[in-house]
């Protein structure tokens, strides 16, 4: 396992977060606990959750998991926004929704702090100062180390360090976005915040729901039985097989298992590989619903892609923002790279 310094923290985490949305849900307290020991045998320091998976119940497992550990050996992250509960103001990034998840979110993990506590998303409807003020006390009582965000646009991010900046509030140090081979869009703007600000960049989904994993082939009319494509259309997810069955998605697809047959690893480990390398990621976030897939994407930070490959998937992959600002002809007439 590689490991890098977190933002600017002196805190060095493993290339590879474990992503616990699977625990207690597709994986049992069992077989999460098994998922969670091969993460930690393979040098992996890092986990990340959030309050509403589960309904808390990944939470707790990582909880039980820790009692017989050393706390401090490992980065615990979790997030606050969405419904955690039934009530009017279980929702949101107010002080009072903010107050009572962390405590709640500090029972289930039977710990006295997280070290990254990050919002899961915007919250349209409370002040942006409010929600920052807030999370600023959270560092000064001890139960919460860092500062980071899920989900976030260009503008909200910059708007929130500089209010954060500008009123001497502990400021986000990371930043935790969707990136992989089917979806660049971050490259648009947000890559270059991360760069400016200095930011730790976690991103989510490097399988993109396990469209790049190669289950999924050219010439599909649908997706297998009861796979997480499948269940996405049902549950009207992002990752669904109307989202992504289109030609770009199978141009991706298909270089993959061309760079599968060069290279000898697998759809998946290629796809991950590809994130792990880029420099602006810190900790690329993985899941697994049992051991076996875990040790399979584990064995992704240890090696390289040939540039020649990497140019290849970096090619088929491009997004192609063919609009101004952002098109290539824009850029390579007037600004200097």
């Amino acid at each position: 396992m590689q490991y890098k310094f977190f933002a600017k923290t002196g805190v060095k985490v493993s290339a590879l977060c474990l992503g616990a949305m699977t625990l207690g849900r597709e994986a049992d307290e069992k077989e999460s606990f098994k998922i969670l020991d091969a993460f930690a045998e393979a040098g992996g320091n890092f986990i990340d959750t959030a309050d509403v998976y589960g309904e808390g119940r990944s939470e707790e497992i990582i909880g039980n998991w820790l009692k017989s550990k050393k706390r401090d050996d490992f980065v615990i992250g979790t997030k606050v926004r969405f419904a955690s509960g039934p009530g009017l103001n279980d929702i949101g990034l107010s002080r009072k929704h903010i107050f009572s998840s962390i405590d709640a979110s500090l029972k289930r993990f039977k710990t006295d702090y997280v070290d990254l506590y990050q919002i899961h998303a915007w919250d349209n409807i409370t002040d942006i100062e409010e929600t920052l003020n807030t999370l600023d006390s959270l560092i000064k009582s001890g139960k919460v180390r860092y500062l980071g965000a899920s989900n976030l646009k260009a503008w909200q991010i910059q708007k929130s360090l500089d209010l954060s900046d500008k009123n001497y509030w502990e400021k986000f140090i990371c930043l935790q976005s969707m990136y992989n081979l089917l979806e660049r869009g971050i490259e648009l703007e947000i890559t270059d915040v991360i760069k400016s600000e200095k930011l730790a960049f976690i991103p989510w989904s490097p399988l993109r729901g396990g469209w790049l994993s190669g289950k999924y082939k050219r010439g599909m009319k649908k997706p297998p039985e009861r796979t997480r494509v499948e269940i996405a259309g049902e549950k009207g997810w992002s990752e669904s097989w109307e989202s992504y069955d289109n030609e770009h998605t199978w141009k991706v697809i298909d270089e993959l298992f061309e760079v599968s047959k060069i290279t000898g690893k697998t759809l998946a480990q290629i796809s991950i590989n590809w994130i792990v390398h880029k420099p602006f990621v810190t900790s690329a976030i993985i899941g697994a619903r049992n051991v076996e897939q875990l040790k399979i994407n584990l064995d992704t930070t240890d090696w390289s892609l040939d540039k020649e490959l990497v140019e290849r998937l970096d090619k088929v992959s491009d997004m192609k923002f063919a609009f101004y600002p952002y098109s290539d002809n824009y850029k390579g007439k007037y600004i200097r790279d």
